[in-house]
């Protein structure tokens, strides 16, 4: 709902209910204009209780009757749009991430077994020989070392890849698509951003990535679940400039 939208449905509301409290005379409906302002009222109630359920009644005719007659004025003009918004950029937020912790939630209820065979493959595969574990969780091989420059997390790259997860299950592969594919370091997965970091340009490795550092709880696509860890074979064909 946008602002102004808001602050109308919410006046009338305020106006409404002090109304109530000091009294109102009850009319019929006997013109197209009195059922429309009826209906109006209907409405506006219906959705202040949808819309917001924390609202002082008082405060806010007292707010009104201060723009109106621009007597004791607590709040700026400006100032009071600013705490407007940002109290609805808070409820907002508040919502995203019950809703976030929601879909979290189910998805550990119905996913439980992905999760706990990415953590005991990857506290397996951890003890063979040549794979590193980063202090994120991330794990790699050295397949090829290259000596070309690193990229940053700003950099663009260049690279042929080849995805899998732990049962072999290839879920997207550049090398297949016979292609290689560009994208900003920094705008991909977690375990890419700081695998791609600590390869040399000509190098290619093999990366382990933690469910946490891919997609997490989310479903990307047919074949990856959520809280699966992810296998990709990596060459850092080039550094885009």
């Amino acid at each position: 709902m946008k602002i102004t939208k808001f602050l109308s449905i919410a006046l009338v509301a305020a106006l409404a209910s002090s109304c109530n409290k000091g009294g109102f005379t009850k009319k019929s409906l006997n013109t197209e204009v009195d059922s429309v302002s009826y209906a109006i009222g209907m409405d506006v109630a219906r959705n202040i209780g949808a819309n917001f359920s924390e609202f002082d009644n008082d405060l806010f005719l007292q707010g009104f009757m201060s723009a109106v007659d621009s007597s004791e004025v607590l709040i700026d003009k400006e100032a009071a749009q600013g705490i407007i918004r940002t109290y609805m950029m808070k409820k907002q937020q508040e919502q995203r991430d019950k809703m976030e912790e929601e879909a979290k939630k189910k998805a550990e209820e119905t996913y439980a077994n992905e999760k706990a065979e990415g953590e005991k493959f990857l506290e397996e595969n951890m003890t063979k020989d040549g794979v590193v574990t980063t202090a994120s969780g991330l794990q790699y091989i050295v397949l090829k070392e290259g000596d070309g420059e690193k990229p940053e997390a700003a950099s663009k790259v260049k690279v042929h890849y080849h995805g899998t997860l732990i049962d072999g299950t290839v879920f997207d592969s550049s090398v297949d698509r016979g292609e290689p594919s560009q994208f900003g370091v920094g705008q991909v997965i977690k375990g890419w951003t700081e695998g791609l970091q600590l390869m040399s340009v000509g190098s290619k490795y093999k990366f382990f990535v933690p469910q946490e550092l891919a997609y997490g709880y989310q479903q990307r696509g047919a074949k990856i679940k959520p809280f699966s860890t992810l296998i990709f074979e990596v060459e850092l064909l080039e550094i885009v400039k």
